[in-house]
Parts: C-alpha cells; sequence; structure tokens
C-alpha cells in the first residue's frame, strides 16, 4: 500500500551503507556469516546444505562451467570474483574486429545490451507499462467499449494505464515532499545555530522544543501541501528538522534520493522520453551494444552482489564463499534504472547459449511484457540446447498466478506452460516459524517452483567491501550455483532431468506460515509454490549422483 513512504525511501539512500567486515569475521564466513550454506538438521536453519557437502561428498573435479548472469553492470574487478570470469579464447581483446565472428566485438568477458558507444550505457529507460502506453496510444486512447473489453491487448493497455496513474501520482508526491525537507535544511540549520552553536542537537532536544514552540499540529503532508518556504515559521523549522534527525536522513542522502526520483517522474515515467535514441539498432539483430562490463559506478553493484553468491573465491580466506571455484560467470548486461527491454533479453539468452553457458541465472523482474513471444522463442531455444535459465520470482509480495511477473515461462492469455527449462524462485528467511517465508517475497502454486534462501545474505559489493542484502534476487543464484554444481559433477544430464532434481530434492515445508503481503494470515506452505519445498544442494547432489549412475548403466 503506497502512503506517505518518504521515511521508508529516505532511508534507504541515507542509511544504507555497505557494512565492513573485521577481518577476524572475514576469516570465518563459512561458520559465522553465510548462514544459507548451513543444514536444519545440523544448525536448525533452512539452508541449502552446501557446507554439508563440501564435508561429507566433496570431490575434486576438473570439469567447468559457465553461468551467465543477465542482470545489470559488475565490478570485474572485486577481489573475491577476480579470475572468475568467462574468457571468450576466440576473441582478440580491443582490437575493433569480431574475431570470432559471433556478431559482437571485443566481447572477451561478455557484452552490454544497453550500451552506448565505445563505453557508455543507456542508464534510464521507460517503466515496460509506459511502453505499453506508447506503443498503443492512438489505438485506444480515450476509448472505452464493450467490443474492446474482449480484446486482451486493450485489457492490458488498460492495466498499463491504471499502473501509469498510481506510480505518477506516487513517485510526484514522493518528490515534492523530499524536496520540501530538502529545502528546509539549511534555513532550519541557521535558525537553530542560535540555540546550538555546535550544531550538536539531538531528536530528543528538537522534539523538546517544538513542544513548547508548536503552534497548530499539522501531519507531515498536510505541511507539504501547505508550505510555502517564505512562510515557514519557527516551528516550522524545527520539525522538518525533528524529522530529519529522527530517521538520521542526511542532506547528501536527500538530494541523492530527490536526483534519482526526479529520474523516475522524467525519464523512466515520462511518455515522451525517447529512451532508445542513443542505441543504433535494437532488434532482433546482432551487435548493438557494447562490450563494457563496469562504466557506471551507479549500475554495478546489483551483478556483482549476485555473482557472489555464485562464485566468491572459496579459497582467499575473504568476503563470501560461491558453489565452486570452477564456475565462471559471463556477465550480460541488460538492467538499467527502469524495466528492461525484452528484446535485449532475448537476445542475451541467444548469446549466453551460443556462447557456452549452461546455466542461466536472471535477478530481474517486471509485471509488464510488451513482447513476450520474442522472449518465449529464446527461453525455447535454451531449451533444446539443454540450457537452464533460473528467474527470480519478484519483490512485490504478489501471487504470481494471478499478477503478472516477467519473464515466465507461462502464458497468461492461454494459460499454459511455454518451457520445461525455467525454475521461478521466491524468497526464505532463516527463521523456522511461521515467518520463514520473506515478507517481500511473490509466490504462486503453479508459477513459482521452490524456495531458496534470500534474506540477510552476505555478499559483495563494488570496491572490494561486503554487506548483507535480501530480495529475491539473491534466492535465485542460490538455485543456479546448484545446478552449475551438479552438471559440473554429471554433465550427462538433460535440463529436464536438473530441473525435476533440484525441485524434487528438496526439503518439504510441512507447515503454515504468513502469506507475503499480509500482516499474520496463515497458509500452508505448500499452497505457495509449485514443488512445496525449499532447495538443498545437498540432497540435489545425492539424487543428481544416482540418476546420473543409472544413465551410465
Amino acid at each position: 500500500m503506497k502512503v506517505s513512504v518518504i521515511l521508508i525511501m529516505l532511508l534507504l539512500f541515507c542509511n544504507c551503507k555497505p557494512l565492513k567486515i573485521q577481518n577476524e569475521v572475514k576469516k570465518h564466513t563459512d561458520t559465522l556469516i553465510l548462514w544459507h550454506h548451513k543444514d536444519y538438521i545440523q544448525d536448525s536453519v533452512y539452508g541449502i546444505s552446501l557446507n554439508k557437502w563440501y564435508q561429507e561428498d566433496f570431490k575434486n573435479t576438473k570439469n567447468k562451467i559457465i553461468v551467465a548472469t543477465i542482470d545489470s553492470q559488475i565490478d570485474i574487478n572485486h577481489e573475491d570474483l577476480k579470475g572468475k570470469f568467462w574468457v571468450n579464447q576466440n576473441e582478440i581483446p580491443n582490437n575493433g574486429v569480431d574475431d570470432d565472428k559471433n556478431g559482437y566485438i571485443d566481447d572477451t568477458n561478455g557484452w552490454n545490451f544497453i550500451g552506448v558507444g565505445n563505453s557508455n550505457l543507456q542508464a534510464f529507460v521507460n517503466f515496460e507499462f509506459v511502453r505499453i502506453l506508447k506503443k498503443y496510444k492512438n489505438d485506444f486512447e480515450n476509448k472505452d467499449t464493450i467490443q474492446l473489453q474482449n480484446n486482451p491487448i486493450y485489457r492490458e493497455y488498460k492495466r498499463a494505464f491504471e499502473k501509469y496513474l498510481d506510480d505518477k501520482k506516487y513517485y510526484e508526491r514522493y518528490l515534492k515532499e523530499e524536496n520540501v525537507l530538502i529545502s528546509a535544511y539549511y534555513p532550519a540549520k541557521d535558525t537553530l545555530h542560535y540555540y546550538f552553536p555546535k550544531d550538536d542537537y539531538t531528536f530528543k532536544q528538537l522534539d523538546s522544543l517544538y513542544q513548547i514552540h508548536k503552534g497548530i499540529e499539522k501531519r507531515f503532508t498536510e505541511r507539504v501541501d501547505d508550505d510555502v518556504p517564505s512562510e515557514r515559521t519557527f516551528s516550522d523549522l524545527i520539525y522538518y528538522m525533528r524529522m530529519i534527525k529522527r530517521y538520521n536522513f542526511t542532506i547528501e542522502g536527500m538530494k541523492s534520493s530527490s536526483q534519482h526520483n526526479d529520474s523516475i517522474v522524467h525519464k523512466l515515467l515520462n511518455l515522451n522520453y525517447d529512451d532508445r535514441k542513443k542505441i543504433k539498432n535494437y532488434q532482433l539483430e546482432k551487435g548493438y551494444g557494447n562490450n563494457t562490463l563496469n562504466s557506471d559506478q551507479r549500475l554495478n553493484s546489483h551483478n556483482t552482489k549476485v555473482s557472489s553468491v555464485l562464485i566468491g573465491n572459496r579459497n582467499n580466506n575473504k568476503g563470501v564463499k560461491g558453489f565452486h571455484d570452477n564456475i565462471y560467470i559471463m556477465p550480460l548486461v541488460i538492467s538499467p534504472f527502469g524495466d528492461e527491454y525484452d528484446k535485449d533479453i532475448a537476445n542475451a539468452i541467444y548469446y549466453a547459449v551460443d556462447n557456452g553457458a549452461k546455466v542461466i541465472n536472471m535477478s530481474f523482474s517486471k509485471q509488464f511484457s510488451l513482447d513476450q513471444d520474442i522472449v518465449t522463442q529464446s527461453l525455447q531455444y535454451a531449451e533444446k540446447r539443454n540450457v537452464l535459465v533460473v528467474h527470480t520470482s519478484g519483490n512485490a509480495s504478489s501471487n504470481v498466478d494471478i499478477t503478472p511477473f516477467y519473464p515466465t515461462d507461462f502464458s497468461y492469455l492461454n494459460n499454459n506452460e511455454l518451457t520445461q527449462n525455467l525454475i521461478t524462485v521466491g524468497s526464505t528467511s532463516k527463521r523456522i516459524d511461521s515467518t520463514l517465508v520473506t515478507p517481500y517475497s511473490n509466490y504462486g502454486k503453479n508459477n513459482v517452483d521452490i524456495f531458496a534462501p534470500g534474506e540477510d545474505i552476505y555478499v559483495a559489493i563494488p570496491n572490494n567491501q561486503y554487506t548483507y542484502d535480501s530480495g529475491t534476487s539473491l534466492a535465485a543464484p542460490m538455485v543456479s550455483g546448484t545446478a552449475a554444481l551438479i552438471w559440473l559433477y554429471y554433465p550427462n544430464l538433460t535440463v529436464q532431468e536438473v530441473k525435476k532434481i533440484i525441485l524434487e530434492s528438496g526439503i518439504t515445508i510441512d507447515k503454515k506460515v504468513v502469506k507475503p503481503g499480509t500482516k499474520n494470515e496463515l497458509v500452508p506452505f505448500s499452497e505457495l509454490c509449485k514443488s512445496g519445498k525449499i532447495l538443498n544442494t545437498y540432497n540435489a547432489m545425492k539424487m543428481a549422483e544416482e540418476i546420473s549412475s543409472k544413465k551410465n548403466h
């Protein structure tokens, strides 16, 4: 529910500083930090039991495997990821020639499908529902007839229009509230300097001062609507600074947040914004974009986190431990600020398959899809070539059986499954009570396949730092890592067999849990996903060994 969420959103920009872990903690990440690697029986937590597999069944292998991460840019120089990137051996670096004739020039480690020129990228793009409005505006604007109600494209247009109006109102309001606090900051600071010459006031002190001088009490939203900078009273200034202190906002953080949300209003939601003008070719032909994977510091964090779950160096005594040191990442950049283009998604899948990826991790989602068919065709292409695709369910606390989330292997129009090589993953916490499922995770009896750890996950972030983060984006690579581990040791298995193994070998959760998006509504866990299970890597490896052995005899 969207209320005046400036308090929540500003906290994101003002208080989310990466956690620097002390050296003594770094040396013991497997026991102190990486709870998601633990085992339920040994540790009383629904981890994936990766530690158990290493303790009981680990053996060396010379095999190597590539996992493509279709995601944002990435910190390719991070200490915990170095040396773990796919290298295109058939491409001579930076010679301006497509040496391997794959359609991409100098793609030595991957490709950036939103790249502009030689080293830049298109950072801001429309939301997908805005693109839908732009495409069908002339067909459907100001039309609402009985005949059109039966048109599925019109129904999607109406859904997109409702989303557009809702988000436009929300972000414009949010931006207005932010700017009021920003504009009040320095006048309030100057005024309070008389009472606090060292500017060392606390929230408690400001609250006491406000109680003395306050006039007619108003809510924050009322003050924003009435506020005129030249007419602010002393009590108004105390009120605003009191709020800033209460939530530990900083002027830098507020300005950064305001700049970001200004871009949402004027670019992501702007029907007149041309977000592909700088990218000459964005059809399904190859070659548009560039090979730069790490040019924008604002956009290289997400894939760094996701990839560290998969390939964090297990032997450097630092940071994160991934699934195996023989797993290599192929970064494919499609994620800007805004919604990914279906053309970029499809082209990235084709690229991954054609260049040797065995598993594709897609830790992104969107509520609309303008060209689902071309993504479906790329998924089917991957299936025919024995490639598994793993997708996050999304972080909207929604039932994706009812509310569409893309990419998906399901046709909401025809109510049927389109491929057999995609696994959609929801998120769980380290709690084993009724709050086991994270409150933000999407769910669906038919369209979410399995759950995996996705809360308080220790990850790498740019500039050789580490932090805890949460989201279904981190649950997906748990499954991708497990699939990669299976194929490292049992390469004779088919994609359908690997998917079946992952879903059937999970831990069955036979209890009621709080349904995401509700305060305390209890539902059987089995109603939230197809398998009714949480990923368990140890069990998956055991089952894979058994099935592989039978195939060899």
